[in-house]
């Protein structure tokens, strides 16, 4: 077993959007902060957590509905067109039944793909005007006509909005949603997060925070447009979380927390941050999969981070990181960290591969695993991983294999060995090493697990815990 090289680069690993970076093959060190992955034959999908990378230059871009060319004053109709022949007029003056129609000119032979669009469009404004004429001709006088213009506005919306829909929903979070700008010696970018307490605890992600974490800035802008400066508490880059607290602010509004171990494939989430710096920007979908085993590298590429994701379909874009991902009663029941990002059409490696979009797969940190790592970090300055102690790998057949053992190290004292191949911890199956990691970190130390090896030996393990250096 080899230790990880971040310079090798596959192609489907993850990135970081605002760096271009991947995340190192393999997965991250082993001991003393836990499992060290290996690359999966055959490769893996690339995924990139949402950029907190400010757009510079580059405002959205709005394109006005095409007016009619003929209709403002003084315009006129391209030479040799009558305008008879587009809009022909009824004749009231006629026989029942008819109506003038001056002949088109002649028009020039189009591509067949043009032409059949050409006589829809040409069928769709003969049906409408023979029908009006003959309408006209024989319903008789016809009353003032109706427009919407003269009609009463309804009445004004008042009071909340019923339980339980999308706008509920972002009428409870809003006011407890922050934009994060931050800025260090490495760049600036902005991202997510949300209100811990009424005195200024904001729970986010460590790769938004973390070119602040030696020296650098932190600001929080608030829903009302208040400004705060923040610091960093804590935070863990093997989970992606990190904890800040703004300075100066009181009577913050905080979130509720939900749980994330009774979500169910279907149910309907929503989603809130501020992507692109379009701040406050709300959006719904459902939760698509769960326990998806992601690996997402941090932004130095030294430490991997995989997490035990929530997956959505809801749009989350880069700047959406660190914001909360609610149900329907308005209860947090994830971070939104990663997007599942496609190589760009040259399937290169650079700024265009990097920069990923809602494609409708994003990934979320459960927020049983966020709210325990967070009480850590407020409590001691300091997160604590979960860890078992040993390498581990893909195995051949499936599972995971396990490499070399720490000494002393929690598989060491449940008689683990070098060469065993984790299928099932639990009842979840494991199916290769990121799985096994997931399902580990997912976890709290000193907990009891009990592992299935390949061959049907099971061995109970109390799962340790260790101190997070940050990188």
């Amino acid at each position: 077993m080899t230790e990880n090289d971040p310079s090798a680069h596959d192609p489907a690993a993850p990135r970081h959007p605002e760096t271009g970076r991947q995340a190192a093959q393999g997965g991250w060190p082993g001991s003393p902060y836990g499992e060290q992955a290996q690359p999966e034959s055959g490769g893996a999908p690339q995924y990139s957590e949402p950029s907190y990378h400010a757009v510079t230059g580059a405002d959205p871009s709005y394109t006005a509905p095409h007016s009619n060319p003929w209709s403002a004053q003084g315009a006129q109709m391209p030479s040799g067109q009558n305008p008879q022949s587009v809009y022909p007029p009824p004749n009231p003056y006629g026989q029942p039944g008819t109506a003038v129609y001056n002949a088109a000119a002649p028009q020039p032979k189009r591509s067949g793909g043009k032409l059949l669009a050409g006589v829809a469009l040409v069928a769709l404004l003969v049906g409408g005007i023979a029908g009006g004429t003959v309408g006209y001709l024989t319903g008789g006088t016809s009353g003032p006509a109706g427009n919407a213009l003269n009609a009463p506005r309804p009445a004004q919306q008042t009071g909340n909005a019923p339980a339980g829909t999308v706008e509920s929903v972002a009428q409870k979070l809003s006011p407890s949603v922050v934009e994060l700008q931050v800025s260090g010696q490495q760049g600036a970018g902005e991202g997510s997060g949300f209100v811990l307490s009424t005195d200024g605890y904001i729970l986010t992600n460590n790769h938004v925070v973390e070119v602040a974490a030696n020296g650098g800035q932190i600001q929080a802008v608030f829903q009302d447009g208040k400004k705060a400066a923040a610091t960093v508490v804590g935070r863990d880059p093997t989970t992606d979380i990190a904890v800040v607290k703004v300075s100066g602010v009181s009577n913050l509004t905080p979130v509720e927390l939900g749980r994330s171990d009774d979500l169910r494939v279907g149910q309907s989430v929503v989603a809130i941050g501020s992507p692109f710096e379009l701040a406050g920007t709300v959006t719904s979908g459902i939760v698509s999969s769960l326990h998806r085993p992601v690996r997402a590298g941090g932004s130095t590429g030294d430490q991997t981070t995989v997490m035990d994701a929530v997956q959505t379909d809801a749009a989350i874009n880069p700047g959406n990181s660190g914001g909360p991902l609610a149900n329907m009663a308005g209860q947090v029941i994830g971070i939104n960290s990663a997007i599942y990002s496609p190589q760009s059409a040259s399937g290169g490696q650079g700024q265009g591969a990097s920069e990923g979009g809602n494609v409708g797969i994003g990934f979320a940190i459960p927020i049983d695993q966020a709210r325990r790592t967070a009480n850590t970090i407020i409590k001691t300055g300091q997160a604590v991983q979960t860890f078992i102690g040993a390498q581990v790998k893909d195995a051949p057949q499936g599972g995971a294999e396990l490499g070399a053992i720490s000494p002393g190290s929690p598989a060491e004292k449940a008689g683990l060995k070098a060469g065993d191949v984790v299928v099932k911890i639990d009842d979840r199956a494991i199916d290769k090493a990121d799985t096994l990691v997931a399902a580990v970190r997912t976890r709290a130390p000193d907990e009891k697990a009990t592992f299935t090896l390949a061959g049907g030996r099971t061995v109970e393990v109390t799962l340790g815990g260790q101190p997070v250096q940050p990188n």
